[in-house]
């Protein structure tokens, strides 16, 4: 089981999550965050500082983001599994799930 991060990220990347990530596990992409499968403890510490409610435990996305799932493990498909993303810096891609979204919107406020 793993943490995902669903469509609130998408054009949002706020990274409080980066930063509350003890063991780096969450990389990014050109347009959205993701958290790699293999690397993630589920220690959940990403889940309540995100500024948009955009990460959750795998058992618990909801259906009209489950996709997700999908995105946040294929997005490593051809880069394996790097061992932190602090080293790697933006990743100049993203999932297909997240490629084919028009630009999103966000209302902080």
């Amino acid at each position: 089981m793993t943490y995902v991060i669903a469509l609130p990220c998408v054009d949002l990347k706020d990274k409080a999550c980066i930063d509350e990530c003890p063991v780096d596990c969450i990389y990014e992409g050109e347009r959205a965050l993701y958290i790699h499968p293999d690397e993630c403890v589920d220690c959940g510490a990403c889940e309540p500082v995100c500024p948009v409610e955009a990460i959750y435990y795998e058992d618990d996305l909801p259906e009209k983001w489950s996709e997700y799932y999908r995105a946040n493990v294929e997005f490593f498909d051809d880069i394996g599994s790097p061992g932190g993303a602090a080293r790697l810096g933006m990743i100049e891609k993203d999932h297909e799930v997240v490629q084919a979204l028009p630009p999103q919107e966000h209302n902080l406020d």
